[in-house]
């Protein structure tokens, strides 16, 4: 005996749909093109300033502020700036105060970043209210009570006060953010380390910060960036040439007759390598920590 089997029934539209999904996602190509174009459009006009001071850098100072830019292409004027000008001494007062800032910092950021996440202790929300309002203020209102509080503990002109002074900028930020990134630790972590003995510093040293790389990567680069290029504190703060900073030392270039745009594009060179170095340094846990650092407040 022969059976048959009656055929299937054509599939309905919605089974055809989960058998061939709808492609998402996908640009069409003049979509593509436009998205390219943008970008190319970006990245030129980021890349644009940067190459134009560095082309500017080497060119002789008859042509500096003109477009021809591969014309008697010199080094005269790195020459000249490492020469005739104080840019070491101010490099390297520059250097010690931002790697201050930086060290101090990060370790001030860390621990009450840590305190305010983990401890419950008097005072707490109106630390963190207090860690944020000083986010409001701008340098104008800042730098007048700033200066006569440096003045009245004799630290006017001196490395101290800047670092003081930058760290009032960066540890109320950072703190804020390395709170955010503990909050994403597991506190069994914690506890795990008091049932193996440990104090919360040893708790805090031993494994909790090897787990916060990316954010104490962040916090380091801000608080580089924050003491490296600042220009308002430092050329109020600081006076004589043994003790400016690049942002005061850069501004002897400019005068009420002119500037010299050689030694001042070949400082500026100079100047963005050491930040460049430190993000390259921090970059690949840049947006691990940032992004860490904003899921919870």
């Amino acid at each position: 005996m022969v059976t048959t089997t009656a055929p299937a029934p054509p599939p309905t539209a919605p089974a055809v749909q989960a058998l061939n999904p709808p492609l998402r996602g996908r640009r069409s190509p003049l979509a593509s093109v436009a998205l390219h174009v943008t970008l190319v459009v970006a990245s030129v006009i980021a890349v644009f300033p940067v190459l134009w001071v560095l082309l500017t850098s080497l060119k002789p100072a008859s042509y500096a502020t003109t477009t021809d830019f591969f014309k008697e292409t010199t080094f005269e004027n790195y020459t000249n700036l490492l020469r005739d000008t104080p840019f070491l001494t101010w490099f390297g007062n520059s250097l010690v105060i931002a790697a201050l800032t930086t060290l101090i910092g990060v370790f001030v950021a860390a621990t009450t970043g840590y305190a305010v996440s983990r401890f419950r202790f008097p005072g707490k929300r109106g630390l963190m209210w207090t860690l944020l309002v000083t986010q409001m203020f701008p340098v104008a209102v800042l730098i007048v009570p700033i200066y006569n509080i440096m003045a009245g503990l004799g630290l006017l002109n001196r490395s101290a006060g800047l670092v003081i002074t930058y760290l009032t900028i960066a540890v109320p930020f950072c703190a804020w953010m390395m709170k955010g990134f503990f909050d994403t630790i597991p506190r069994e972590i914690d506890e795990s380390g008091m049932v193996d003995g440990l104090t919360p510093f040893g708790t805090f040293f031993r494994l909790i910060l090897p787990l916060a790389k990316p954010g104490l990567a962040v916090t380091a680069f801000y608080s580089f960036i924050t003491a490296w290029g600042e220009v308002a504190y430092a050329s109020a703060f600081m006076v004589g040439d043994e003790n400016l900073t690049l942002a005061g030392g850069l501004q002897k270039f400019v005068n009420q007759y002119g500037a010299q745009w050689g030694p001042m594009t070949a400082a500026s060179v100079l100047i963005a390598i050491p930040a460049a170095l430190v993000f390259l340094f921090a970059q690949r846990h840049l947006v691990t920590g940032m992004s860490a650092g904003a899921v919870k407040g």
